[in-house]
């Protein structure tokens, strides 16, 4: 979804790197502890160098919310993770995105308008009170707060499996005869499959044809009811890319991210969330070669901060996170320099009822987990 960002002043535009080093160092000296900055694994190298903490996105709001002098929490990820930092932090902390179109693609695949009417043609079919629906951590705060209205509970990459669960064995709630799972069809299935459910469990929900494009006793009969969404980055990534990778590294270790398709994660050595893969790339034995699905930038520090191994993308083409990518040293300068001025540009701020139910749905997950 491309929102609105006001064009940089050529002061900013135009600065080498070392002026907007210098203004950026400044800044932060100025604010002090009253400034936290927040850099997601997938930022670029110039700007997570000046990240007070960096880490996923659900990890960096906890690490938010824990600091509660720090007044302004600037951060460099994408609009749905700062959403969060705005609904866990305190009402004196102000929220603040260097770029506004630094969005997520697959984010905006389950807009809140989708999600309803898919809600009301399921209830058309089958018995509602049985579906749950689980959001991955990747949505919008709307969605989060529908999830949480309606019974069910985020999840992020590492406690999926834990979530999924819950949600079909509800001990608080008629037992769940189906989730509905949003936004990333391949995290849901990923999981179901380590779940021990097969593909005959499981259809893709398309949100833009009547009843998901599905017949009413596909409906009924689903498990997971997938909603057709993906990131734009895991996607690229192939079965050829490994035999590649495989053929030119014997012994070589491969890593996805769970956002991969199932094709790929059942043909690498080990799965898992983006925590996961900084761990087992820190594990793997010295000399090894390790090659890893996801975002480029992650990998090319792995590799920068491991220099006993060597550490490559399996995508030879090395597709960065296109949407966060719009955050870079000009947008930091002119945010933080804008704070030292006394203006806070580019908040973010969820309004309080979506905010309560997104809460619900994190709680229950926290419970969960």
């Amino acid at each position: 979804m491309l929102r609105l960002q006001s064009p940089l002043p050529e002061r900013y535009t135009e600065a080498s790197e070392e002026e907007l080093a210098d203004r950026i160092a400044a800044a932060k000296a100025t604010l002090g502890d009253r400034l936290f900055i927040l850099g997601h694994h997938y930022q670029r190298d110039e700007v997570m160098r000046w990240a007070d903490a960096r880490g996923d996105s659900f990890r960096l709001s906890v690490l938010a919310k824990e600091r509660p002098e720090a007044e302004y929490i600037v951060f460099c990820g994408v609009h749905f993770m700062a959403e969060a930092a705005d609904i866990l932090t305190g009402d004196h902390q102000q929220v603040v995105l260097p770029d506004l179109n630094a969005g997520c693609s697959m984010a905006d695949m389950a807009d809140i308008d989708s999600v309803e009417e898919a809600w009301e043609s399921l209830a058309e079919v089958t018995d509602i009170e049985r579906v749950v629906p689980i959001t991955y951590m990747n949505s919008a705060a709307n969605l989060k707060a529908f999830v949480g209205s309606h019974g069910g509970a985020v999840c992020t990459s590492t406690n999926a499996r834990a979530v999924l669960e819950w949600a079909l064995e509800r001990p608080d709630g008629p037992q769940a005869a189906q989730v509905l799972f949003f936004p990333d069809q391949h995290l849901g299935r990923n999981t179901g499959h380590q779940m021990g459910f097969t593909e005959a469990d499981m259809a893709v929900w398309n949100p833009r044809a009547d009843l998901g494009g599905l017949d009413e006793a596909t409906v009924k009969s689903s498990t997971f009811l997938l909603w057709k969404g993906h990131c734009s980055v895991h996607q690229r990534f192939q079965p050829a890319h490994i035999e590649a990778f495989r053929a030119e590294h014997p012994g070589g270790i491969v890593v996805a991210h769970p956002e991969c398709s199932h094709e790929v994660c059942s043909m690498a050595d080990q799965v898992g969330s983006t925590d996961f893969i900084i761990r087992a790339v820190e594990a793997a034995p010295a000399g090894s070669v390790i090659g890893v699905g996801t975002e480029i930038h992650l990998v090319q520090r792995l590799d920068a901060e491991t220099p006993d191994k060597r550490v490559v993308s399996l995508d030879p083409l090395v597709c960065p996170c296109s949407t966060m990518f719009r955050i870079d040293a000009p947008h930091l300068a002119w945010t933080l320099d804008s704070l030292v001025d006394g203006r806070v540009i580019n908040r973010i701020s969820v309004d309080e009822e979506t905010a309560h139910w997104a809460r619900v749905a994190l709680e229950r997950m926290l419970a969960i987990t």
